[in-house]
């Protein structure tokens, strides 16, 4: 077992290097965006690609079209959630080109070689986006488009008064009986075990302390939930006060719960990425990989911060306090994120979710 399997985010760049531009936006990456513009005549070429559908006008319009447009593209999406489109792909009963996919499912990807190695020299605007989302998974996979965080959000009201500030506060009797956590077979499942070894005092993961401490836990959790859904429910209808969430959703929170508030603990939320990849036999590989180039993009990235719809990683546009609200946003902010490794999570994963049902929910 590795001695310490999650570390600090490190600093990321101050400075961007430039975009590179011949002919057409550069945004969509110059060079590998005129490739595809000699093909820019008759029939157009199709792209799939395999997501989870979530916002699905919002992306069709200002993120599929304008390629579609300049590259003379048809993009047709194959919908599901991160296992059924994995599985999907392991089976050979899919033609994606592209999958997004959380880096603990993309990390699964890999290892079964089912992704194309990139060719970073066709996608400039990595240049442009924070460190962490570069090769999150390594140089040869996909980076990631965007970066969340893991937070706790409370109802202020609810806990009477208490201010909670750090992961260790989820075991504050405030919290008993009022208290929510994501299952452990969740994308955010292991990152409360990785919390728990930090509340627990371990300098490094251990993993017996850990379980110890969410087995302590347990006696004030209401439900360990698996959908979004059933944290808002819980919350609005008074069964519990909080627990952790994704900074992302607490607008969701808030739109039932006024009183809501969401922080980054002082110990450091945890970084949730999205990555995209290339599928191993795509006819359509520097075509995805400028598919790749634009959703780095400024103009791509901007579009979907100002819509909350995900957490920019290009860290040359600039969003106002207002914009900002409930999206994870600046370099001071990403750099402080944890971020645990996926091959050691893959690696431990079945062992963990038998050790949570024996000793921890029994």
């Amino acid at each position: 077992m590795k001695n310490r399997w999650v570390q600090g985010i490190l600093s990321l760049s101050v400075l961007g290097l430039a975009l590179t531009g011949c002919g057409v936006p550069k945004e969509q990456g110059g060079a590998a965006a005129d490739t595809n513009k000699s093909a820019g005549k008759g029939e157009p070429t199709q792209l799939v690609i395999s997501t989870w559908g979530f916002s699905e006008d919002f992306f069709r319009k200002e993120i599929y079209e304008p390629f579609e447009k300049e590259h003379n593209v048809k993009i047709v999406l194959e919908i599901g959630n991160n296992a059924e489109r994995l599985n999907k792909v392991k089976q050979g009963s899919s033609n994606v080109d592209l999958i997004y996919l959380s880096d603990y499912y993309a990390q699964q990807g890999i290892e079964a070689g089912l992704f194309e190695k990139i060719d970073r020299s066709r996608i400039p605007n990595l240049n442009d986006i924070y460190d962490v989302a570069k090769a999150p998974l390594g140089e040869d996979y996909g980076p990631a488009y965007t970066v969340g965080q893991l937070g706790i959000a409370y109802d202020t009201k609810a806990l009477g008064g208490k201010e909670i500030k750090s992961w260790a506060d989820l075991w504050s009797p405030e919290f008993a009986k009022k208290l929510t956590m994501p299952n452990i077979t969740s994308t955010s499942g292991p990152m409360m075990v990785d919390a728990a070894s930090v509340v627990a005092g371990s300098s490094s993961f251990n993993e017996d302390q850990a379980f110890a401490k969410l087995k302590d836990l347990n006696k004030s959790v209401v439900k360990y939930y698996g959908q979004t859904s059933e944290y808002v429910n819980m919350l609005a209808q008074g069964e519990i006060a909080g627990g952790p969430i994704m900074e992302m959703y607490v607008k969701d929170l808030k739109a039932a719960v006024p009183t809501v508030k969401f922080i980054t603990p002082s110990e450091g939320g945890y970084a949730i990425m999205n990555t995209i990849n290339v599928v191993k036999g795509s006819k359509n590989k520097q075509l995805a990989e400028d598919f790749i180039n634009w959703h780095l993009s400024k103009e791509a990235q901007e579009k979907s911060a100002k819509a909350h719809i995900d957490s920019p990683v290009n860290k040359t546009l600039q969003l106002t306090a207002e914009e900002a609200q409930g999206i994870t946003y600046g370099a001071d902010v990403v750099a402080k994120l944890r971020k645990l490794d996926m091959k050691f999570v893959n690696a431990n994963l079945k062992k963990w979710i038998d050790r949570f049902n024996k000793e921890v929910t029994q």
